[in-house]
């Protein structure tokens, strides 16, 4: 034991992933300031908007392309890297894990990855593993992406009304949860 106080809680310093992001996100707009402000000047000295055998702002481009540009612009990095660790699911967690768990959903705002088991055995299995996951999840994604896994049981089977039903009966919910 020291007689020194730990440390307060600071907040996590951003790490090289997330530096190179901000950096790479920066020349990515510089460069494409510099881009339209050539097209612009193009097309001036071509005397206003006109087809020709260059390539302009007019033209079509790849899908691809088309959507990253938007993903930057929109500011969708992270919710697209989120989409991107769901179709790794099994990857990530192993394959006996995703067999029994499947993501969600991700809350963007609060950083919150849901998480459905299909029983209650393997919610609390992967409520275990959670901190884990989540400094597994950060490495790939990015300091700070997922904050908390939120695991959620089975849902109970769907309520069916009948002749074979009891009057006023819940069925088998005290199992699920």
């Amino acid at each position: 034991m020291t007689d020194q106080d730990p440390a307060p809680d600071k907040p996590a310093e951003p790490s090289g992933v997330d530096l190179a992001r901000v950096a790479l996100r920066a020349a990515k707009e510089a460069a494409r300031a510099r881009g339209d402000a050539a097209q612009q000047k193009k097309q001036a000295r071509r005397g206003g908007l006109r087809s020709g055998a260059r390539a302009d702002g007019r033209d079509p481009m790849a899908l691809g392309a088309a959507i990253n540009r938007l993903i930057t612009e929109r500011g969708w990095e992270t919710p697209a890297a989120v989409g991107g660790v769901m179709g790794r699911w099994p990857q990530i967690v192993g394959e006996d894990v995703a067999k029994h768990c499947v993501p969600e959903k991700y809350d963007e705002d609060e950083r919150v990855l849901f998480v459905r088991c299909d029983s209650t055995a393997w919610a609390t299995n992967l409520r275990l593993l959670a901190p884990t996951l989540v400094a597994r999840l950060n490495e790939d994604l990015g300091h700070g992406a997922v904050r908390v896994i939120k695991v959620n049981g089975p849902g109970g089977p769907a309520r069916r009304y009948g002749p074979l039903r009891a009057p006023g009966s819940t069925g088998p919910g005290d199992t699920y949860g």
